[in-house]
């Protein structure tokens, strides 16, 4: 039986019957309703909901969007996200329609069911392991990315998802602007990969392991290089990244992406002490993608990223589900927090 979250009409952003394209909130709304509408198109899928039973459409139609086709893993036969068009009708007069996406492709994250659970828990494992871009499912994912915007061009071109669809979602988006293609993001509960350090209380602590650990990856970083015999800055296209700000919607009760929180907000503290230079070259690496580089295999550190526009959700949460949930995002009465981090 479909739980109250599948149904649009009950759990949907009823309130947004007009959208105004200029406002970060409904804009962030629109596409985290998008998103949702891939987590539901599976769900139609393993429950065989179609036609008039399907629950998955209202979640795009509701905001004049048309599905062109949806992107099915090979390894499991699960639609792991959608590519959206938008189809306003002539009769929508809206000041700010310019500004809206013309298509958008969203990625789901993990789904707890059987149909797919296996598949997504294994991706998840590549994403730990820094290695989410050697999977099928990413092949698919960038060569849609790719081909629509060489078919549509890359304005008003959206990329949004949620967890395990967030990082899918980040290293298309990361993979696009180091060629300098930059696609505004849109990226839920984005996971990060890293000793969960921002549920530490006592400032001073969490400061002090920061530091720490910025000066040991620093220092292996450099030792990496020396053995590759190349610039420290040179071969590296973190730099390159610098231009794209995707957006970034954590929660801090959010283990899985509170990370990020402090991850920004280090790099700031360490160019205020005036060692800024350390963490430069830490927050471009990882100790364990440095230890996998050693070892001779390809790593990518997907969830390091120069800068990024934060967006911190401090509405209290229930519990971790629902910090951790996409539904939060189009809550009307959220506390948001908005922070631009660029990195120089």
């Amino acid at each position: 039986m479909a739980s109250e979250r599948e149904h649009f009409d009950i759990s949907g952003p009823l309130h947004l019957t007009f959208v105004d394209w200029d406002n970060a909130h409904q804009r962030k709304s629109v596409a985290a309703c998008l998103v949702q509408g891939v987590y539901i198109l599976e769900r139609d899928r393993q429950e065989k909901r179609e036609g008039p039973n399907a629950l998955s459409p209202p979640w795009w139609e509701f905001f004049h969007f048309k599905l062109l086709r949806h992107l099915v893993d090979d390894a499991d036969s699960s639609i792991f996200g959608a590519i959206y068009e938008f189809k306003p009708p002539e009769s929508l007069h809206n000041d700010t329609i310019e500004r809206s996406p013309r298509y958008v492709v969203a990625f789901r994250g993990t789904l707890n069911k059987p149909d797919s659970f296996s598949r997504d828990l294994e991706l998840d494992i590549y994403f730990i392991r820094n290695g989410l871009h050697q999977t099928s499912r990413f092949d698919k994912a960038i060569q849609a990315v790719r081909n629509m915007v060489a078919l549509v061009g890359d304005s008003n071109f959206w990329l949004a998802g949620h967890s395990l669809g967030s990082a899918m979602a980040m290293l298309t988006g990361k993979t696009m602007a180091k060629t300098g293609t930059f696609l505004e993001s849109f990226l839920f509960n984005p996971p990060f990969v890293s000793t969960p350090i921002e549920r530490i209380k006592d400032k001073k602590l969490k400061h002090g392991l920061r530091v720490a650990g910025s000066v040991i990856t620093a220092g292996l970083t450099i030792a990496m290089k020396a053995k590759q015999q190349r610039n420290c800055m040179g071969d590296n296209p973190f730099t390159a990244l610098a231009a794209w700000f995707p957006f970034l919607f954590v929660n801090p009760s959010d283990h899985i992406c509170s990370e990020y929180i402090g991850y920004f907000e280090h790099r700031k503290k360490m160019e205020e002490i005036g060692i800024g230079g350390i963490e430069r070259l830490a927050t471009q690496n990882s100790i364990g993608g440095l230890l996998m580089s050693a070892l001779g295999k390809d790593s990518e550190p997907l969830h390091l990223i120069p800068s990024a526009n934060l967006m911190i959700n401090l509405t209290p949460s229930r519990d971790f589900k629902d910090a951790h949930g996409i539904h939060q995002w189009w809550k009307p009465d959220l506390q948001l927090q908005s922070k631009l981090y660029k990195y120089i």
